[in-house]
């Protein structure tokens, strides 16, 4: 019998090489319906820090969602890894140049201000429809999340993902933290349990 983390790690491997077998133009395509149904979804402001992620590899490309975000007042803030534990939030200004966070992706360098999101577009490499989701392995999310929310925050959570990274069931554990509205290019899912 596999172990969870066996399970996904399968289950991640699938999902991944279903999203990076879709076209450069489906992609594009996707992204730009995930940035139209979730800029009328999501509820943000003058005063909300979205935060957003450079995308990497065949992710999907949330930079004009982000661009509607900000029309709509909210600041930005991209992850940048601190260590192999933490991932902090830095806020993301025009006109400032974005430096490699690793990983393929960029962000703002240690002189940008560090931000508490309260809208956060959560990446993900699978997920079910139950709102459970499988990241990339690091646990960087999870914990970031766990932070905020024993600091006395409580962001918004919204999933990003394509729909073929949709598995029949995540197997959840305990610090796994399900989300509660996911984004793909059919439109905005909501989720009516939270563990």
């Amino acid at each position: 019998m596999k172990t969870i983390r066996e399970q996904k790690a399968a289950l991640r491997r699938a999902a991944l090489e279903r999203r990076d077998a879709m076209s450069v133009m489906a992609r594009i395509e996707g992204s730009m319906a995930i940035a139209d149904a979730a800029a009328t979804e999501i509820d943000c402001g003058p005063g909300d820090i979205v935060s957003g992620f450079w995308p990497m590899r065949s992710e999907v490309d949330v930079r004009p969602l982000m661009a509607s975000l900000r029309d709509k007042g909210a600041r930005l803030c991209l992850p940048a890894i601190i260590d192999k534990q933490t991932i902090v939030f830095r806020e993301m200004v025009r006109g400032v140049e974005l430096i490699d966070m690793g990983f393929g992706t960029l962000g703002p360098g240690p002189d940008a201000a560090v931000l508490q999101p309260t809208v956060m577009l959560v990446p993900l490499a699978a997920f079910d429809g139950a709102g459970n989701r499988i990241g990339y392995g690091a646990g960087y999310y999870d914990r970031a999340i766990a932070r905020l929310v024993e600091s006395g925050a409580t962001p918004s959570l919204f999933g990003i993902a394509f729909d073929c990274q949709q598995v029949e069931a995540v197997p959840a554990e305990p610090h796994d933290v399900p989300l509660p509205a996911i984004v793909t290019e059919s439109g905005l899912r909501r989720f009516a349990r939270a563990r």
